[in-house]
């Protein structure tokens, strides 16, 4: 059993947003589409391609910025710290009178990024564990989210 308090900030949520992203095939095909539109102006030397593949290339991670300030400004569930309790069942998470709880077989997938821990809830929620408020409990919810998850579909590196 791993027991964590975690208050989730907008750089942790913007870490999520990236790596959600950009592991779609709309954030692949966006990035894509952007470099190859500099790549276009530059063979071509069509300059106002440049400017709209740069334009491609930070459309995403400026509004997905945008949104994480906003949204962790106006949440009131990320305000406090939220407290994780990670045991044989699965995943409970609880703040003041509230609680819930996902099982290990409910769980979708479980990624990492250089700032956190991601479980997936569903193929668009997730809990967000960033490493630097884990502490020493990093190896131990790696450890437990190892067992208790299919192989297949955890991919943490740590």
């Amino acid at each position: 059993m791993v027991e964590l308090d975690i208050k989730i900030e907008a750089g942790d949520l913007y870490d999520y947003l990236l790596m959600h992203n950009y592991n779609s095939a709309a954030g692949v095909l966006g990035s894509a589409v952007g470099a190859m539109l500099i790549l276009f102006a530059v063979a071509t030397e069509r300059w106002a391609f440049v400017a709209l593949g740069v334009v491609l290339l930070l459309y995403m991670p400026w509004t997905l910025f945008v949104k994480s300030r906003r949204q962790v400004l106006s949440n009131p569930s990320f305000q406090k710290p939220l407290h994780y309790l990670l045991s044989d069942e699965g995943i409970t998470i609880s703040q003041g009178e509230e609680s819930l709880q996902y099982r290990w077989e409910e769980m979708y997938k479980a990624v990492s990024t250089g700032r956190s821990i991601i479980v997936y809830t569903t193929r668009v929620n997730a809990t967000i564990f960033p490493k630097r408020q884990m502490g020493d409990k990093t190896a131990s919810v790696i450890e437990m989210i190892s067992v208790h998850m299919p192989p297949g579909k955890v991919k943490i590196r740590s």
